[in-house]
């Protein structure tokens, strides 16, 4: 039975995580939080809290030798458009933070998983069926930690022999995490406005095509990679994982289809747009399918049939 510490438990993907862990693991789940973020409701009656800020490396060592824990779950970052205003807290908490991680690991030989994102790739990337191995020069800050920490946690692994391992995520929508500042969060803000009846004004223009996945895909991606077999990893840090590719009007029209009261109008967000140009329209995951037998559940329809559900019960 593995002890795992998330960090980051009660961030955008942090507390889901962390519960869908304590279905497999048990108490045996802790949930590392800073101050003023502490886990609240089912989170907190759960299963053990402790308070670890990934800047102090101190406190992420005398957590782990605490709960004896084998397997860190690194979840602390700033998200896409934050780190652009948040540059220099960015680079502290993506990369700095991740160093002490993975020393931590290092000296108690703990398996470390760390997600990157679509955002480590640039412009000089293929647009269409991202390949796993290509070019990476983002123009982001996100996109620089993202990539340096892939980089990093593969030197720990070649270097030290810290089993560190990763994906990159694309866009996650849940109903249960709100927005909190990434440049596909219009994929969620569109679903509750539409669950309340609001009028959606899209900071993404229309055209703009990126890789989303529904959470319940993206959580069993993560535990599924973590307990892969090592001896057929020939990639770790990080897979591509895909599931679903659109831009807003395929999103709308596919809303509108349950809903056809629904409008969305167009506010577009230079920064936002910008950074989204930058990405890819949809990454090439072979390797994580063949490696580790990755493959979503949930397409576009399964998606927005039950976040529209979730949410109109909600509002």
């Amino acid at each position: 039975m593995k002890n795992i510490l998330v960090i980051g438990s009660t961030g955008q993907i942090g507390s889901e995580l962390t519960l869908e862990l304590r279905k497999h693991y048990g108490e045996n789940v802790v949930a590392g939080y800073i101050p003023g973020a502490e886990p609240k409701g089912e989170l907190a009656e759960t299963g053990p809290a402790a308070i670890v800020d990934i800047t102090n490396g101190q406190q992420i060592a005398d957590t782990v030798a605490k709960y004896r824990v084998d397997t860190v779950y690194n979840l602390a970052a700033l998200l896409s458009a934050v780190a652009e205003s948040k540059h220099r807290l960015a680079w502290h908490i993506g990369i700095d933070g991740l160093m002490n991680v993975l020393e931590v690991a290092r000296e108690r030989g703990c398996a470390v998983f760390t997600p990157s994102s679509i955002g480590a790739f640039g412009d000089g990337a293929p647009k269409d069926m991202t390949p796993q191995d290509t070019i990476c020069r983002p123009h982001t800050m996100y996109g620089v930690t993202k990539v340096t920490g892939e980089l990093l946690s593969d030197y720990y692994y070649t270097r030290f022999g810290v089993d560190t391992r990763g994906v990159r995520f694309p866009g996650l929508i849940s109903y249960v995490t709100p927005p909190g500042g990434g440049t596909t969060d219009y994929a969620v803000d569109i679903f509750y406005a539409a669950a309340r009846g609001e009028t959606f004004r899209c900071p993404i223009q229309g055209g703009t095509f990126m890789d989303m996945m529904y959470m319940p895909d993206a959580l069993r991606a993560a535990i599924q990679l973590m307990e892969a077999d090592p001896s057929r990893l020939r990639h770790r840090n990080a897979f591509n994982i895909a599931s679903m590719s659109f831009d807003p009007e395929i999103i709308y029209r596919q809303i509108h289809k349950y809903r056809p009261d629904f409008v969305m109008e167009y506010a577009v967000d230079p920064l936002r747009q910008s950074i989204a140009d930058s990405w890819p329209n949809h990454m090439d995951d072979h390797c994580a399918r063949e490696e580790w037998d990755w493959a979503p559940r949930y397409d576009l329809d399964a998606m927005t049939r039950d976040m529209l559900e979730k949410l109109s019960a909600r509002f």
